[in-house]
């Protein structure tokens, strides 16, 4: 089964993004709030993926910084990473520190969405 850590999503978004990649994926979901316990998470355990919100909502701290984090240190830097956020000019960055193309929460709905998690999760 593959492992999806999810960062900074309030509880309502998580459960959103749990839901969708539960329903069509052999995945499961973790939920990590800040950079810390993200860190000690992919410490702790292997994900295939990790999402990071623009903005976390535990602290509002900045979701690209977190990829810089993870793709800088070199036992995570393997490990893809999609940024969540509608902003394209945030995709830019985030792609730019190491993420793959990610997606926003207005198109968890949408076939291009379950297309990008597909090559990842599938």
């Amino acid at each position: 089964m593959k492992q999806v850590l999810d960062v900074g999503q309030c509880a309502p978004d998580h459960a959103a993004i749990r839901h969708l990649i539960e329903r069509n994926f052999a995945a499961r979901v973790v939920q990590a709030h800040g950079p810390q316990d993200t860190l000690a998470c992919l410490a702790r355990e292997k994900f295939d993926l990790v999402l990071v919100n623009r903005k976390l909502d535990a602290d509002y701290s900045d979701g690209v910084e977190i990829i810089r984090q993870i793709k800088s240190t070199p036992d995570f830097a393997g490990t893809p990473v999609m940024l969540v956020s509608n902003y394209v000019e945030h995709q830019r960055m985030a792609v730019q520190a190491g993420a793959v193309a990610g997606f926003g929460k207005l198109e968890l709905g949408d076939p291009e969405t379950l297309e990008k998690l597909r090559q990842l999760l599938a």
